[in-house]
């Protein structure tokens, strides 16, 4: 396992939900949720946070259906994706599965008591914790970083 924070993403239509790893790569945390917006200044404070954390890589969401199939929102994180590793680079930043990851979100906060409406805000970065989680649990298994590699253009 490498030793290093990671950030995971949960990119959304209008926001985009953010959490972290301690630096042993064993616990991933919410951390905030950042409005999207058009002309993607929201990646301004996503490199500020991989500045900050001193942040190795980065994982996003690459969300697919139950039959693993691709679509528009698929499309929408893939060049979600190829602009923050062309604001970040030389971080690597991969997409990984995250399917169920914001149902499995929605579940934890309504088992501690939350309503959907009250923690709407905070489910995007609920839903980033449990991608992050499952890509360090994946390369701690494997040994190998999971998930699609950004390649910059």
């Amino acid at each position: 396992m490498r030793a290093g924070v990671r950030l995971g993403i949960d990119v959304g239509s209008v926001r985009v939900g953010v959490a972290a790893c301690d630096v042993t790569g064993t616990l991933a945390s919410p951390v905030t949720v950042l409005r999207r917006r058009r002309d993607l200044a929201e990646l301004d404070e996503l490199a500020a946070l991989v500045g900050e954390r001193e942040a190795i890589e980065i994982v996003v969401g690459m969300p697919r259906t139950l039959g693993d199939r691709h679509g528009p929102a698929a499309d929408a994180a893939r060049d979600y994706a190829s602009s923050l590793a062309r604001r970040v680079s030389p971080v690597s930043v991969r997409l990984v599965d995250e399917r169920l990851s914001t149902v499995s979100a929605q579940a934890s906060l309504h088992a501690a008591g939350e309503t959907v409406k009250s923690s709407r805000s905070r489910i995007d970065a609920a839903a980033a914790t449990v991608i992050l989680q499952a890509a360090l649990d994946g390369e701690r298994s494997t040994g190998e970083p999971v998930g699609e590699l950004v390649v910059v253009s």
